[in-house]
């Protein structure tokens, strides 16, 4: 592996592995990934907490439209992103990861407002930004959620706990591929 190896000790990279679904070789390369992002940081400290404004640039973020969501979820502050934060976002994001640590953080990504439930103005979120520059009506975007909250809202509390988030998510067969991002 030559000079690329010599980012981390042995021991950093076997921690690495140890927390994370990666491969030695995956951390390595999710750390040139991160580098790539702001070398000039990073060469001086290969864990420097980069701005969320760099990281919302790698490409398989960039187009994302939960992008700030995700940044806020796997981010340990709210200025910035570590090497060790961004492996776990990679991690969590990797074929590796179980579909259940996969629902989890999906869950805190559509949970715009924090309170552990996901709630009409989180899957109006949701939906605004997957239809993007189609928006629906009014009545069209209600009537969706309606349509969600029906099928998914299993206790009738208008809001998604994440037991019944959980629940509607084992019914999407395409959820882990959709779910992913390649190292």
């Amino acid at each position: 592996m030559g000079a690329s190896q010599s980012v981390f000790t042995e021991e950093e990279l076997d921690d690495y592995q140890t927390l994370t679904y990666l491969s030695k070789k995956e951390i390595l390369n999710v750390h040139k990934k991160f580098k790539a992002l702001a070398p000039e940081l990073v060469i001086a400290d290969k864990n420097a907490k980069l701005p969320l404004s760099k990281i919302k640039q790698f490409p398989e973020l960039k187009v994302n439209p939960f992008k700030d969501q995700i940044c806020k979820v796997f981010s340990s502050s709210d200025d910035g992103m570590t090497f060790e934060d961004f492996l776990d976002m990679m991690s969590v994001f990797s074929d590796g990861a179980p579909k259940n640590v996969k629902v989890e953080y999906a869950f805190r990504i559509y949970d715009f407002d924090g309170d552990d439930l996901i709630s009409d103005s989180d899957l109006k979120m949701v939906i605004e930004r997957l239809v993007g520059e189609n928006p629906l009506t009014n009545d069209e975007l209600q009537q969706l959620i309606d349509n969600i909250m029906e099928e998914a809202d299993l206790d009738d509390d208008k809001t998604l706990s994440f037991a019944e988030f959980e629940h509607v998510i084992s019914k999407a067969p395409d959820f882990v591929n959709s779910f992913r991002i390649r190292i």
